[in-house]
């Protein structure tokens, strides 16, 4: 398993517990490579000394990308099914979430920009204009040029459930924004996640756990390459994508996210991602 981190002081890569410095990595080239492990091996060679330091999870760390887009799939979980068509069911359309998760073809919809994204133990936002936003836990694939998975990561998907419940079509509005999504804490490269797998999320309030939840990989709808598949049809990604998954964990309808709220959200062998609600 090989850790890819984007800190200030420039790329970390850490394999068998060793962490290195990479100074002429770059995620565009891992991500259009035809053989990402293979670049990253190369870049282990032309890497500095081994670095003895603390646990790159203990600093602010930027998003593992450069120029990749983020995109996301959606209603991929039965609870999010659950979820979507409870919030849109005062505007009357529940029932295009229900068909939606028995389509043959996903949601998929583009979420953020490298710009727009936030790392590790950076702020991330709601939406002021919005009274019920949530966090969305989700496993967040790495995926290159040519349209093969390679890699892992975790992703928080903020959404504000109020904006996208009064009309479908202001999905974009209720998704895409400044500070709308974390990725991180780094990229991994490993062997394909078991379906035992689980995400985790925990939110604390001034101090006081105020929300927990979990799931698994058991429990998603869509496989991956039919998302990539969907995904990588009439379109192209020079730079290869992130894409997260959907999420099976949500929030009940009374809770909101508020100001100061540290989100975490974990993923067997993957780490954790921590943010505060700025």
């Amino acid at each position: 398993m090989i850790k890819i981190y984007k800190a200030s002081t420039g790329i970390l890569i850490m394999q068998n517990a060793r962490l290195y410095r990479a100074p002429n990595f770059s995620f565009d080239d891992l991500f259009r490579s035809d053989d990402p492990l293979e670049y990253i091996q190369g870049s282990f060679e032309a890497s500095e000394d081994f670095l003895v330091l603390q646990d790159p999870n203990d600093d602010v760390l930027s998003a593992p990308i450069d120029s990749q887009e983020i995109w996301a799939a959606g209603v991929t979980y039965f609870r999010s099914r659950e979820a979507r068509m409870e919030e849109s069911e005062s505007a009357g359309n529940e029932s295009l979430y229900d068909k939606v998760y028995e389509a043959e073809r996903p949601e998929l919809f583009f979420k953020a920009t490298s710009s727009r994204a936030r790392g590790h133990r950076h702020l991330v936002r709601v939406r002021s204009d919005s009274n019920w936003n949530v966090p969305e836990p989700e496993l967040t694939i790495a995926v290159n040029s040519s349209g093969n998975l390679f890699g892992y990561t975790i992703g928080n998907d903020l959404s504000s459930r109020e904006i996208e419940g009064q009309n479908p079509l202001y999905l974009t509005q209720a998704k895409v924004y400044k500070g709308s999504c974390s990725i991180g804490p780094g990229l991994v490269i490993c062997e394909q996640l078991p379906k035992a797998t689980v995400i985790r999320i925990e939110i604390v309030r001034k101090g006081d756990l105020v929300f927990t939840g979990e799931t698994d990989l058991f429990q998603i709808k869509r496989g991956f390459e039919e998302l990539i598949e969907y995904l990588y049809k009439e379109n192209e990604f020079p730079y290869g994508c992130l894409l997260m998954t959907g999420t099976g964990v949500v929030p009940p309808s009374s809770f909101s996210l508020q100001s100061g709220d540290l989100i975490r959200i974990s993923v067997d062998s993957l780490g954790m991602l921590i943010n505060t609600v700025e």
